[in-house]
Protein backbone atom coordinates (compact mmCIF):
# COMPACT_ATOMS: atom_id res chain seq x y z
CA UNK A 1 0.00 0.00 0.00
CA UNK A 2 1.51 3.44 -1.17
CA UNK A 3 1.46 6.29 1.44
CA UNK A 4 -1.73 8.72 2.07
CA UNK A 5 1.00 11.46 2.25
CA UNK A 6 4.34 10.72 0.67
CA UNK A 7 7.35 12.95 1.42
CA UNK A 8 7.55 16.18 -0.23
CA UNK A 9 11.60 15.37 -1.30
CA UNK A 10 14.84 12.76 -0.53
CA UNK A 11 15.61 13.54 2.45
CA UNK A 12 12.22 14.97 4.12
CA UNK A 13 12.94 14.13 8.08
CA UNK A 14 10.61 12.42 10.16
CA UNK A 15 7.99 14.53 12.30
CA UNK A 16 9.49 15.58 15.30
CA UNK A 17 7.72 15.73 18.83
CA UNK A 18 9.51 17.25 21.19
CA UNK A 19 7.71 15.47 24.17
CA UNK A 20 9.67 12.68 25.92
CA UNK A 21 9.16 10.53 28.85
CA UNK A 22 10.98 11.80 31.76
CA UNK A 23 10.56 8.61 34.04
CA UNK A 24 12.58 6.70 31.02
CA UNK A 25 15.49 9.43 31.51
CA UNK A 26 18.93 8.13 31.64
CA UNK A 27 21.15 9.47 34.48
CA UNK A 28 25.07 8.30 34.45
CA UNK A 29 26.51 5.48 32.46
CA UNK A 30 24.33 3.55 29.52
CA UNK A 31 23.02 0.10 30.70
CA UNK A 32 25.20 -2.58 29.63
CA UNK A 33 24.74 -6.09 28.38
CA UNK A 34 25.55 -7.36 32.23
CA UNK A 35 22.19 -5.37 32.99
CA UNK A 36 20.29 -7.69 31.44
CA UNK A 37 17.78 -9.43 33.67
CA UNK A 38 18.79 -13.55 32.94
CA UNK A 39 17.53 -15.28 30.26
CA UNK A 40 17.14 -11.98 27.96
CA UNK A 41 18.56 -12.44 24.37
CA UNK A 42 21.35 -9.41 24.20
CA UNK A 43 21.57 -7.82 20.90
CA UNK A 44 24.91 -8.33 19.46
CA UNK A 45 25.53 -4.66 18.95
CA UNK A 46 25.36 -3.88 22.55
CA UNK A 47 28.51 -5.72 23.20
CA UNK A 48 30.54 -3.64 20.88
CA UNK A 49 33.27 -1.63 21.94
CA UNK A 50 31.54 1.31 20.64
CA UNK A 51 28.06 1.11 20.79
CA UNK A 52 27.25 4.71 19.43
CA UNK A 53 27.68 4.41 15.37
CA UNK A 54 29.02 6.75 12.99
CA UNK A 55 27.31 10.61 12.92
CA UNK A 56 25.44 9.52 15.77
CA UNK A 57 25.31 11.05 19.34
CA UNK A 58 23.70 9.15 22.82
CA UNK A 59 20.33 10.92 23.84
CA UNK A 60 19.49 10.02 27.76
CA UNK A 61 16.10 10.82 26.86
CA UNK A 62 13.50 8.78 25.01
CA UNK A 63 12.52 10.79 21.75
CA UNK A 64 9.08 10.51 20.61
CA UNK A 65 9.10 10.95 16.48
CA UNK A 66 7.18 9.37 13.66
CA UNK A 67 5.79 10.35 10.06
CA UNK A 68 1.66 11.64 10.65
CA UNK A 69 1.37 11.21 14.97
CA UNK A 70 -0.07 8.56 16.41
CA UNK A 71 -3.20 7.01 14.84
CA UNK A 72 -6.94 7.02 16.51
CA UNK A 73 -7.35 3.63 17.51
CA UNK A 74 -8.40 1.11 20.03
CA UNK A 75 -6.27 -1.06 21.99
CA UNK A 76 -9.17 -3.55 21.65
CA UNK A 77 -9.80 -3.23 18.10
CA UNK A 78 -6.27 -3.50 17.23
CA UNK A 79 -5.33 -6.68 15.22
CA UNK A 80 -2.03 -8.32 13.96
CA UNK A 81 -2.29 -10.26 10.05
CA UNK A 82 0.62 -11.68 8.85
CA UNK A 83 -0.31 -12.98 4.71
CA UNK A 84 1.79 -12.92 1.31
CA UNK A 85 3.84 -15.76 1.12
CA UNK A 86 2.77 -18.05 3.99
CA UNK A 87 1.15 -21.64 4.63
CA UNK A 88 -1.30 -19.57 6.79
CA UNK A 89 -2.73 -16.74 7.21
CA UNK A 90 -2.65 -15.57 10.62
CA UNK A 91 -5.09 -13.09 12.33
CA UNK A 92 -4.18 -12.18 15.53
CA UNK A 93 -5.40 -9.77 18.60
CA UNK A 94 -4.06 -8.72 21.78
CA UNK A 95 -5.23 -11.77 23.60
CA UNK A 96 -3.88 -13.80 21.07
CA UNK A 97 -0.64 -11.99 20.80
CA UNK A 98 -0.33 -12.54 24.57
CA UNK A 99 -0.69 -16.36 24.51
CA UNK A 100 2.35 -16.88 22.12
CA UNK A 101 6.30 -17.38 24.22
CA UNK A 102 7.30 -13.76 24.94
CA UNK A 103 10.88 -13.35 24.80
CA UNK A 104 12.91 -10.06 26.14
CA UNK A 105 15.72 -8.00 24.10
CA UNK A 106 17.97 -6.01 25.61
CA UNK A 107 19.75 -3.68 22.74
CA UNK A 108 20.31 -0.12 21.49
CA UNK A 109 18.20 1.65 19.58
CA UNK A 110 19.76 3.99 16.77
CA UNK A 111 17.72 6.52 14.27
CA UNK A 112 18.41 8.10 11.30
CA UNK A 113 17.88 11.80 12.92
CA UNK A 114 21.57 10.84 14.85
CA UNK A 115 20.60 10.19 17.94
CA UNK A 116 20.81 6.72 19.53
CA UNK A 117 19.30 5.25 23.17
CA UNK A 118 20.79 2.62 24.65
CA UNK A 119 20.90 0.10 26.71
CA UNK A 120 16.73 -0.49 25.73
CA UNK A 121 15.00 -3.68 26.88
CA UNK A 122 12.34 -4.77 25.08
CA UNK A 123 9.76 -7.74 26.17
CA UNK A 124 7.22 -9.18 23.19
CA UNK A 125 7.16 -12.13 20.85
CA UNK A 126 9.86 -12.88 18.73
CA UNK A 127 9.74 -11.98 15.00
CA UNK A 128 11.05 -15.89 14.52
CA UNK A 129 8.12 -17.59 16.66
CA UNK A 130 5.64 -14.98 13.78
CA UNK A 131 7.27 -16.62 10.94
CA UNK A 132 7.15 -20.20 12.64
CA UNK A 133 3.64 -19.77 13.24
CA UNK A 134 2.11 -18.73 9.56
CA UNK A 135 5.46 -20.68 7.88
CA UNK A 136 7.23 -19.09 5.26
CA UNK A 137 7.63 -20.11 1.54
CA UNK A 138 10.74 -20.63 0.40
CA UNK A 139 10.40 -18.14 -2.05
CA UNK A 140 10.46 -15.61 0.84
CA UNK A 141 13.11 -12.80 0.61
CA UNK A 142 11.65 -9.35 1.81
CA UNK A 143 9.15 -8.44 4.03
CA UNK A 144 6.45 -5.55 3.73
CA UNK A 145 5.12 -4.41 7.05
CA UNK A 146 2.06 -1.89 7.61
CA UNK A 147 1.44 0.62 10.15
CA UNK A 148 -1.91 1.95 11.03
CA UNK A 149 -1.19 5.35 10.77
CA UNK A 150 -1.79 6.34 6.94
CA UNK A 151 -1.01 3.55 5.63
CA UNK A 152 2.31 3.67 6.77
CA UNK A 153 5.07 0.98 5.70
CA UNK A 154 8.60 -0.11 5.84
CA UNK A 155 10.53 -3.27 4.09
CA UNK A 156 13.08 -5.31 5.34
CA UNK A 157 15.11 -8.08 4.13
CA UNK A 158 14.05 -11.42 5.42
CA UNK A 159 17.26 -11.83 7.34
CA UNK A 160 17.10 -8.86 9.26
CA UNK A 161 13.42 -9.39 10.21
CA UNK A 162 14.36 -12.98 11.28
CA UNK A 163 17.33 -11.88 13.46
CA UNK A 164 17.29 -13.56 16.99
CA UNK A 165 17.09 -9.91 18.80
CA UNK A 166 13.66 -8.87 16.39
CA UNK A 167 10.58 -8.92 18.17
CA UNK A 168 6.94 -6.89 18.02
CA UNK A 169 7.23 -5.32 21.17
CA UNK A 170 4.56 -4.41 23.83
CA UNK A 171 6.79 -3.56 26.62
CA UNK A 172 9.55 -1.13 27.30
CA UNK A 173 11.97 -0.91 30.26
CA UNK A 174 9.48 -2.95 32.02
CA UNK A 175 6.41 -0.58 31.13
CA UNK A 176 3.10 -1.71 28.65
CA UNK A 177 4.25 0.26 24.87
CA UNK A 178 2.99 3.73 25.27
CA UNK A 179 0.79 4.99 22.42
CA UNK A 180 3.38 7.84 20.83
CA UNK A 181 5.66 4.77 21.19
CA UNK A 182 4.44 2.25 18.85
CA UNK A 183 1.88 1.15 21.29
CA UNK A 184 0.33 -1.58 21.69
CA UNK A 185 2.35 -3.27 19.33
CA UNK A 186 5.69 -1.95 17.57
CA UNK A 187 7.91 -3.86 15.36
CA UNK A 188 12.07 -3.54 16.97
CA UNK A 189 14.91 -4.55 14.47
CA UNK A 190 17.99 -2.98 16.43
CA UNK A 191 20.80 -3.75 13.97
CA UNK A 192 18.99 -1.40 11.73
CA UNK A 193 17.94 2.44 11.91
CA UNK A 194 14.83 2.94 13.89
CA UNK A 195 12.55 3.95 10.71
CA UNK A 196 12.57 0.05 10.19
CA UNK A 197 11.05 -0.63 13.67
CA UNK A 198 7.59 0.28 12.60
CA UNK A 199 5.41 1.40 15.00
CA UNK A 200 0.99 0.83 15.66
CA UNK A 201 2.32 -2.42 13.67
CA UNK A 202 -1.18 -4.24 11.41
CA UNK A 203 -0.01 -6.43 9.12
CA UNK A 204 3.49 -8.43 8.14
CA UNK A 205 3.28 -9.26 4.27
CA UNK A 206 6.33 -12.08 3.27
CA UNK A 207 7.68 -11.37 -0.40
CA UNK A 208 9.39 -12.90 -3.04
CA UNK A 209 11.20 -9.24 -3.52
CA UNK A 210 11.98 -5.99 -2.27
CA UNK A 211 8.98 -3.24 -2.48
CA UNK A 212 10.33 0.35 -0.57
CA UNK A 213 7.92 1.48 2.19
CA UNK A 214 7.23 5.28 2.73
CA UNK A 215 10.37 6.46 4.18
CA UNK A 216 12.24 4.24 0.96
CA UNK A 217 10.15 5.84 -1.38
CA UNK A 218 11.13 9.12 -0.73
CA UNK A 219 14.96 8.28 -0.61
CA UNK A 220 15.68 6.31 2.41
CA UNK A 221 18.10 3.77 2.15
CA UNK A 222 16.37 0.06 1.35
CA UNK A 223 18.52 -1.37 4.53
CA UNK A 224 19.61 1.21 6.75
CA UNK A 225 22.45 0.01 8.31
CA UNK A 226 23.18 2.93 11.33
CA UNK A 227 27.14 1.28 11.12
CA UNK A 228 27.51 1.75 7.67
CA UNK A 229 25.64 5.07 7.69
CA UNK A 230 22.78 3.74 5.02
CA UNK A 231 20.50 7.13 5.21
CA UNK A 232 19.99 8.02 1.98
CA UNK A 233 20.36 6.39 -1.58
CA UNK A 234 19.26 3.56 -3.60
CA UNK A 235 19.85 0.90 -1.37
CA UNK A 236 21.15 -3.05 -1.03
Amino acid sequence: MRPENPPGDAVSPPRVDRSHDEAKRQDGDAPGPATAPPGAIVSPDTQRDMRIPPGQSRTRKWPVLDAHGPPRMSYGAWRLKLGGLVEREVDLDLAGLAELPHVQVFADMHCVTRWSRLGNLWEGVSTRALAELAGIHRAATHVLVTGSDHGWTTNLPLEHFLAEDCLLADQHDGLPLALDHGGPVRLIIPRLYAWKSAKWVRRIEFLSADRPGFWEAGGYHMRGDPWLEERFGDGV
